[in-house]
């Protein structure tokens, strides 16, 4: 089912928190005249939306009802000195297995607006996801207050199972293309199966001609940046990733995989209908999900002259809604366009200033390697990527494995101070310097392979860490939307081709730049972005393209605690899942 009043849950922290039940379930939908086993929150497609207010407690009672390992993730939330809350398998925690439970408890603290929710284990979140929205305590925002609050959350639909896409990821490929885009877990009435009148499975959205909505929108897709657009109307960024910005007025959004954003618009065009379409960016590659998803959104009028009780829609046909004007899905231009014009609002509630004195200058390639194949095995189920050989996604030249097997997460190794788990000898740079951007070096094999490993990178607690993310041509260039967790960061600037530190740190914004927990670096280019490591633990660090992540497009810092108990991780919760 799409979002209703029903799946918004509030969760309230005053003396005592309040709690919330989590039951992760298998459970049948029925979408494009197919059904399909899912995984689930609560039996909701996608699951509930979070409501909280800024400094609430969060209780969260998890209860592994599927058949499959589970792990929740708090995307954005800073969890500060609460790393067991964070969520990532094998990272924060071991899995909770089938039939088992775990508690996430956290508080929420200098920030507000939309971030989400999702599984961090095996390809889950697919299905198990939805909005986390934190509410300013005051109850104001630094702008006039809109009508009403509508969470979009974008995701799309895989008629492959579980097992069926995991395969596919350990097969060193990528899982089939997704069969939809969605609007709230609607496809939309592109396809012929979801136009079928009071049926449909269209998200509808009616408005109030003059009245101004904002849209707390997320982007969950597995694998794409997204393109949103709303026929005849513009939209005022006025948040990404719950940072408040300077109001930006477009006629389209472009959001990256995991990233967040708020948007108002005013409803302000002839009674009507209007399509809502949500397209693909891709930059890079041949394969990928060449399709849309369209939502409507309704004058009141027209619901009014169908139904007095406003709750029937007449069939779509009737409303011949208006299209908007979709971007090529390789517009580059117009995504960086979009990407690099925000900028931060300057004294808005929790804003932070850029610090100014760096102690960790670090240099990282990203993108896509190879790992090697042994040729009397080329013919079986493990090498079918490019070349025959395993996709091996790298930052610098480093193939990340997740610690299965080991006995320990990541975390708990951190925290006894116990070896085995992982090594802390991440590279600061690549191990060799060369054209990154040149696409000569798509297949060049004294360059393309990338060794496996569990690495890390130490961090001094408070340090003040500046990362230039280095975008490279192996194989295909690509937009890499690059999450990091437990902390926001400033993004200074970003551009294309090389970064080149005597031309491009003239054009870092150290004023008001842009805060995000997710960039998108550029394709054939370079992101800087910079962050105070003020919060102990180990902390994730990867591509929110989701068989980039399995396929080891990750690393983790591990920083260490502060000066006293309070400025250090707390010790790990009883009920913390085992290995």
């Amino acid at each position: 089912m799409g979002i209703s009043t029903e799946s918004l849950l509030y969760v309230r922290a005053k003396s005592i928190p309040w709690s919330m039940l989590v039951h992760v379930q298998n459970r049948t939908i029925k979408r494009l005249c197919n059904e399909r086993v899912i995984v689930t929150v609560n039996g909701l497609f996608p699951g509930p939306t979070i409501n909280v207010h800024e400094g609430d407690t969060v209780i969260v009672h998890v209860f592994n009802e599927a058949p499959y390992n589970i792990t929740i993730h708090w995307h954005g939330v800073f969890q500060l000195f609460s790393g067991w809350a964070d969520g990532p398998e094998y990272v924060t925690q071991c899995p909770i297995s089938s039939g088992n439970n775990y508690t996430y408890k956290f508080k929420v603290q200098n920030q507000e607006g939309t971030l989400w929710w999702h599984a961090h284990a095996s390809v889950l979140r697919a299905t198990v996801h939805g909005a986390f929205i934190i509410h300013p305590r005051s109850g104001q925002f630094p702008f006039p207050k809109p009508y009403k609050q509508i969470p979009i959350i974008l995701g799309d639909w895989y008629n492959a199972g579980v097992e069926d896409m995991e395969k596919a990821l350990a097969a060193g490929g990528r899982p089939e293309l997704s069969s939809s885009f969605t609007i709230n877990g609607l496809p939309g009435d592109i396809f012929s199966c979801s136009q079928k009148g009071q049926n449909s499975e269209t998200f509808k959205m009616k408005v109030k001609q003059g009245k101004t909505y904002m849209l707390r929108m997320v982007n969950a897709v597995l694998e794409l940046h997204l393109f949103v657009t709303l026929a005849n109307h513009n939209f005022t960024v006025v948040a990404v990733d719950a940072t408040y910005t300077d109001p930006y007025v477009t006629d389209v959004i472009v959001i990256a995989p995991g990233q967040t954003l708020d948007a108002l618009f005013t409803a302000n065009q002839p009674i009507g209908s209007y399509y809502m379409v949500a397209s693909p960016y891709k930059s890079g590659g041949k394969m990928f999900d060449n399709i849309t998803s369209r939502g409507i959104v309704v004058y009141d009028h027209q619901y009014a002259q169908y139904s007095s009780s406003h709750l029937v829609m007449p069939s779509l046909p009737s409303l011949n809604p208006m299209m908007p004007f979709l971007p090529p899905f390789n517009d580059t231009p117009t995504a960086h366009k979009f990407y690099s014009n925000i900028t931060s609002l300057v004294g808005a509630p929790h804003w932070v200033p850029v610090p100014l004195e760096v102690d960790e200058h670090m240099f990282i390639t990203v993108g896509l390697n190879l790992q090697r194949c042994d040729p009397a095995t080329v013919t079986n189920d493990t090498c079918k990527g490019p070349m025959n050989h395993t996709l091996s996604p790298s930052m610098n030249n480093e193939s990340f494995v997740l610690p299965k097997g080991r006995g320990y997460s990541m975390l708990e190794a951190f925290f006894e101070n116990m070896s085995g788990v992982y090594t802390t000898d991440f590279p600061s740079k690549p191990p060799v310097m060369f054209d990154f951007t040149n696409p000569d070096i798509r297949f060049d094999l004294n360059l393309i392979f990338a060794p496996k490993s569990t690495k890390v990178k130490k961090l001094k607690f408070n340090s003040t860490v500046e990362i230039v993310f280095q975008n490279t041509a192996f194989i295909h260039t690509d937009n890499h939307a690059m999450h990091l967790h437990g902390f926001n960061f400033h993004v200074l600037a970003q551009g294309f081709g090389n970064f080149d530190p005597t031309s491009d740190e003239a054009k870092f914004n150290l004023v008001n730049p842009q805060i995000r927990n997710t960039i998108g670096v550029p394709v054939g280019g370079w992101a800087v972005i910079r962050f105070q490591a003020n919060n102990p633990g180990v902390w994730f660090v990867h591509c929110h393209v989701e068989h980039h992540t399995h396929r080891g497009f990750n690393m983790a810092f591990e920083v260490e605690n502060g000066p006293t108990l309070s400025t250090s991780l707390t010790p790990p919760p009883a009920d913390l899942p085992k290995c």
